[in-house]
């Protein structure tokens, strides 16, 4: 829909924009709307996580630095499109990577660096409440965090008074509120579907579980408070200006909406927060979401997830830590070998022509085996990674095939989650909507995942907005929802007219990635092996 540039300039000076930023992996980007949920502008930073000390960090002076710096981007944009100045907003809204530890003390002071999703050093902790509870309590949990460091006898935990995770450390810099989006907070401890609310039986177990420890806390005492989409979250208070907006031209007041993670931004923007709706993620990680008619049957830990919808419906998660990392990082190598020869290919072009070279390649991509491991992956119990590429003599080693296998392999841990909701649980699903990088070359993306998802994959033509729009229309719910149910107000207000791409793989297709597949399980066996060979 085309945009009127004088309309959205008096929609933005009149203060009924609604802003939606979002703490990735590799990106920090703000989206700002219209009243009709229409991106207008956006603006972005671009960071990268550190390993310090065998940890997963960012820095809270990164955190904010990023965060001011990607709204500035944003109101520059904004006043090149339109000719205003950003002062006001209707609405704002925080996502972030979900899961991951940020404990303070009593002063609010942080008590150890953040330790983020990517982090596999929990595997004791994970498997110890999950057995407690008879529940999937996954590595990257907040929760798995701070009782690994209960395990580890950390000095700090005597002293936590608070924990989050990096979506709601935000929204607390902004508000002065230590509240999360349900969503995001099923990340951090189970939810009880019935109460909105942390499981208060499995709290209690908890508690009884660390009782001689002698810490004057107890579990529920650390949780931010649990809020549902449509629910007021607090407001923009002066000292949040402050760190948002370095000039100082936003003017304090702003509700915000529950801060939520990625998981929940992206079942927003790709309308999938109905039961039988699916959204699969696909970047830096990927995960699938899937809203469910039921409860599972059993407990897959390090498998399957039980999270919510930003609304609190229950929904099964397979997420992977490793999905598109290692295949950029080949893409950029082929790039400077092109430099090498004399040539200059654009970015875009480059990742065009070399991820469309995968469909001329053999269904089962000729044998070859590459693991995309930067990082360890619970979902095939490793808790480190290696980033390998195996062949033999026999194998096709054509770069077709090369392309092909690096995005076979960048979905091989989540098929291991997805075959026990399909092939064990049975779970039906009406439509899965694809959204992310993995999908920026539309076809290639749609076709390789439905063929690892032996089931249609659809992409929303908004579905390249990703998760900060996502949380955008999160917080426009919050002030324009007038009394509709979240998937109502999705249904209506956003995606009446939108258009979707469906592809359905081919049973070549489908067999072809079986068979990778096939070799892929078997030569995790290699990457067990590199794990514990190469330092």
């Amino acid at each position: 829909m085309a945009i009127d540039v004088k309309e959205t300039a008096k929609e933005i000076e009149s203060g009924n924009a609604v802003l939606g930023i979002e703490f990735g992996s590799t990106r920090i980007k703000a989206v700002l709307i219209n009243s009709k949920n229409i991106p207008i502008a956006s603006g972005a930073f671009d960071w990268e996580n550190s390993l310090k000390d065998g940890i997963w960090t960012y820095s809270l002076e990164e955190i904010h630095n990023g965060l001011a710096t990607c709204y500035a981007n944003m109101k520059q944009d904004v006043k090149e499109k339109y000719g205003v100045t950003l002062k006001k907003l209707k609405a704002l809204g925080i996502s972030a990577m979900m899961h991951g530890y940020l404990a303070f003390d009593k002063n609010g002071t942080l008590l150890v660096p953040f330790r983020t999703w990517r982090n596999t050093i929990t595997g004791k902790a994970s498997e110890e409440l999950s057995k407690l509870f008879n529940y999937p309590i996954p590595e990257r949990w907040s929760i798995s965090h701070l009782y690994q460091a209960i395990l580890n006898n950390e000095p700090h935990v005597s002293n936590v008074a608070f924990f989050t995770t990096l979506a709601g450390y935000v929204h607390w810099q902004l508000t002065g509120n230590k509240v999360l989006g349900i969503g995001d907070a099923s990340g951090m401890f189970p939810i009880d579907i019935a109460t909105k609310n942390y499981n208060a039986k499995m709290i209690s177990q908890f508690n009884e579980l660390i009782k001689g420890k002698g810490f004057s806390w107890k579990l529920d005492d650390l949780f931010p408070k649990i809020l549902v989409a449509g629910e007021n979250a607090g407001t923009l208070t002066a000292a949040g200006v402050k760190l948002l907006d370095k000039a100082g031209d936003l003017e304090p007041g702003v509700p915000l909406a529950p801060p939520e993670g990625d998981a929940g931004t992206g079942m927003a923007a790709t309308n999938s927060v109905k039961v039988r709706t699916g959204n699969v993620s696909a970047g830096t990680s990927v995960f699938a979401m899937v809203v469910l008619e039921k409860d599972l049957s059993a407990a897959y830990n390090g498998k399957i997830d039980l999270v919510t919808t930003p609304d609190g419906s229950l929904t099964a998660m397979a997420h992977a830590n490793n999905c598109t990392g290692e295949y950029d990082k080949w893409i950029s190598l082929f790039g400077q070998a092109i430099k090498a020869c004399g040539f200059d290919v654009k970015k875009g072009d480059l990742y065009e022509n070399l991820l469309a070279a995968a469909l001329e390649g053999d269904k089962d991509c000729g044998g070859l085996i590459p693991y995309n491991y930067i990082s360890g992956e619970s979902m095939t119990g490793l808790s480190e990674g290696r980033p390998l590429f195996v062949r033999t003599q026999e194998n096709n080693f054509t770069l077709a095939n090369f392309m092909r296998a690096q995005l076979f392999t960048a979905l091989g841990a989540l098929r291991t989650g997805m075959d026990i909701l399909f092939d064990t649980e049975k779970v039906v699903i009406d439509k899965l909507n694809g959204h992310g990088g993995f999908f920026k070359t539309q076809k290639v993306g749609l076709t390789v995942m439905s063929a690892a998802m032996h089931t249609p994959i659809s992409a929303l033509s908004t579905a390249g907005e990703g998760g900060p729009w996502g949380m955008a229309l999160l917080a426009s719910f919050l002030v324009n929802g007038k009394g509709k149910k979240l998937e109502d107000f999705l249904d209506k207000e956003v995606f009446g007219d939108s258009k979707a791409v469906t592809v359905m793989a081919s049973d070549e297709d489908i067999a072809g990635f079986n068979a990778f597949f096939k070799n892929y399980t078997k030569g995790l066996a290699v990457e067990r092996a590199a794990i514990e060979a190469v330092d």
